[in-house]
């Protein structure tokens, strides 16, 4: 009798109403975590048609650090004056939230039997110092968020199976070659907030990477950065201090969708600079100190955002925005932003904004001395 009503138990518990989480990021909407195998799914393995109390699993994990929050795989220890990693974490563990504590330290041990993590937030603590082995259990870790520390180098030996690394708001002032070494299946990378220079990247530091991503915005960058993963669809560097966009700066980068320049100090781009760019559907070069619209902007066919705010320009010529003659380019303009600058728009010509899908796509005026 005691097995049979085991068993009913654990089936009254599995059809029980789902514990909600109330103000935590919700990382099951990603849909490459995976809670469940296919085997866990279909029920294969049995041999035979009694079920095996042993591999029942229930919807809860006995394991749960004292003050967390554990549903299914996922725990939840943030904002709890945390001073370390705690202990007694379920190994069945897919996604560990640890952001908002006072952790100073990531030791040898801390994951020691997490074999199963996707994904590790540690976002707003005080890490300063991570053991050269913290990561070497985590053999499924995709996504690692630990901005808003006090590192000031990047972390050592990370995961082989890592996808996403966040690690803004630091005091990162180098990247070393080799850093990235076997991150085979790295995509995204977001490093701004550091005081990172042109010259704290060494030759070859994001070697071997296939990045789609890459933002390092808010940084100490006077030029673009020339050695860059040539694979990267996005790159925003932001809230920096760079000049000029010179001719050959932009070559590498051929497959860029997205370019993000504003927030800087530029005050021109070389002609023919754009040119390396045939792809670039969006740029971003508000407030900065452009006296004029870039050259080369009508031979990007396929550019449909252009945010120009908050500059200089004193005046938009006829054919700054779209090519002379019809079929030329392949997508029309959805959003050219001109307003904050010191140009009379009732002196610029309709036949400007020609190959602009509406005239609401375009802003003008609101310009304050």
């Amino acid at each position: 009798m005691q097995p049979l009503w085991l068993l009913s138990a654990l089936l009254a518990l599995s059809h029980a109403l789902p514990f909600e989480q109330k103000g935590f990021w919700d990382f099951t909407l990603d849909d490459s975590l995976v809670l469940m195998n296919d085997e866990e799914a279909s029920g294969a393995g049995s041999t035979s048609g009694a079920p095996d109390l042993d591999s029942i699993t229930p919807t809860f994990s006995a394991l749960c650090p004292f003050g967390c929050h554990c549903h299914l795989r996922v725990v939840q220890c943030s904002d709890l004056g945390l001073k370390a990693v705690p202990k007694d974490i379920s190994p069945d563990t897919t996604l560990l939230d640890l952001q908002n504590n006072d952790i100073t330290e990531l030791r040898k041990d801390d994951f020691k039997g997490l074999q199963h993590l996707y994904a590790l937030v540690l976002v707003n603590n005080q890490i300063a110092k991570i053991h050269e082995k913290a990561f070497s259990p985590l053999q499924k870790l995709q996504k690692l968020y630990i901005s808003k520390n006090h590192l000031v180098e990047i972390p050592p030996s990370l995961p082989r199976s890592l996808v996403e690394l966040r690690i803004h708001d630091n005091r990162i002032r180098k990247v070393p070659k080799g850093v990235f070494r076997g991150l085979r299946y790295m995509n995204c990378i977001e490093m701004g907030g550091n005081p990172l220079e042109n010259s704290g990247f060494e030759p070859g530091a994001f070697d071997g990477l296939k990045l789609n991503y890459l933002r390092i915005s808010e940084a100490k960058l006077t030029g673009v950065p020339k050695d860059l993963p040539e694979t990267l669809n996005e790159l925003h560097l932001d809230h920096n201090k760079i000049q000029a966009i010179e001719l050959e700066d932009l070559l590498r980068y051929s497959k860029l969708y997205r370019l993000g320049l504003g927030h800087n100090q530029i005050r021109m781009l070389e002609n023919g600079s754009l040119s390396f760019l045939p792809t670039l559907r969006e740029l971003h070069l508000d407030n900065n100190k452009l006296s004029r619209v870039p050259p080369g902007l009508p031979d990007l066919k396929l550019l449909q955002v252009v945010y120009l705010h908050s500059n200089n320009i004193t005046k938009v010529g006829v054919n700054d925005f779209c090519p002379v003659g019809f079929g030329v380019k392949r997508a029309y303009y959805n959003g050219i932003s001109l307003f904050n600058n010191p140009v009379p728009y009732w002196e610029v010509q309709p036949a400007t904004f020609r190959c602009v899908t509406d005239r609401l796509a375009i802003q003008f005026g609101n310009y304050k001395k």
